[in-house]
């Protein structure tokens, strides 16, 4: 099993000078199994250059699998160019949306409104499908097996893992560390501790000695106190979560947008000589566009 990082920022795109040697393009990650099956994991502006990649081999065939459906997730998805080639087929996998009432088919149906899109679906030439997933339950891909856990996010974000022939990778998708938002006390802190305690336990068995874990890395520890609630991570954060799991290398992604490069490999620096010494066999990486790894 393969994976590429085609676009590895958060928030929103950041291209330019300053994030050149990492990338600017929101979040879109390329799975190869084994048997060639194709795995396309969010959908950010990082899709776009992934599109033009795989136009040397048509017709294409992707499974696309949406964390969820914040814009820096989606926002490539109109822009798949295998949507406008006949013969291709494109499956959307992700969540049900609570507050919509809908299944993953409202995030093409929300964006390819005449009031944000010039082009609907139906002048699309390839078979698109959509794939509402039920939570918790795994899907067999090709050679590969696909499960699904709830991170915590402010809407509905699944983390992914892909088994394939004894390897494995997971992705968080957006993930801010499990915390109470109630003080010791309150009368509804006992009952958030102990579903607090189990969303974690839930998370953990899927993510158990995973080969690659890539995970929302936005902030630093002093910028997330201001940050709480927004729902994403921290490198700190990220490391204990990879040590507590037990996986062999994490890929920290989701870079800050207003971080360029030279201030994200200074914030990554710091971190990583606090955790000199501490980290075991644990390899830990910054992601960055480009970067592919071969879990054999």
């Amino acid at each position: 099993m393969k994976f590429r990082f085609w676009g590895v920022r958060g928030s929103i795109p950041s291209p330019g000078p300053r994030t050149a040697r990492y990338g600017g393009n929101t979040t879109c990650i390329e799975v190869r199994t084994d048997d060639d099956t194709l795995i396309v994991l969010d959908g950010g502006t990082g899709l776009f250059p992934l599109a033009q990649h795989l136009l040397a081999r048509p017709p294409v065939h992707a499974n696309i699998f949406i964390t969820h459906s914040h814009w820096d997730h989606i926002h490539g998805l109109p822009f798949f160019t295998p949507l406008f080639v006949k013969g291709s087929r494109v499956r959307l996998h992700g969540a049900h949306d609570p507050v919509t009432g809908k299944g993953i088919e409202h995030v093409m149906g929300v964006q390819l409104q005449n009031s944000y899109f010039p082009v609907g679906e139906t002048d699309m030439s390839a078979t698109i499908e959509y794939c509402t997933l039920t939570i918790g339950a795994p899907l067999a891909l090709g050679d590969a097996l696909v499960a699904n856990v709830v991170t915590n996010h402010p809407v509905t974000n699944l983390g992914y893992r892909i088994d394939c022939n004894g390897k494995s990778v997971f992705f968080t998708g957006d993930h801010e560390p499990w915390y109470n938002p109630h003080p010791v006390g309150h009368p509804r802190h006992a009952v958030a501790e102990t579903q607090m305690r189990e969303a974690e336990r839930r998370m953990d068995a899927v993510m158990a000695g995973v080969d690659a874990l890539i995970v929302d890395c936005s902030y630093t520890r002093d910028e997330y106190p201001s940050k709480r609630g927004w729902g994403h991570g921290t490198f700190d954060g990220a490391i204990a979560m990879a040590l507590r799991v037990g996986a062999r290398t994490l890929y920290c992604t989701h870079h800050e947008p207003t971080r360029g490069d030279d201030e994200l490999e200074a914030a990554f620096a710091d971190v990583m000589a606090r955790h000199a010494g501490c980290l075991g066999e644990l390899q830990v990486l910054l992601a960055c566009e480009g970067l592919a790894v071969d879990l054999g």
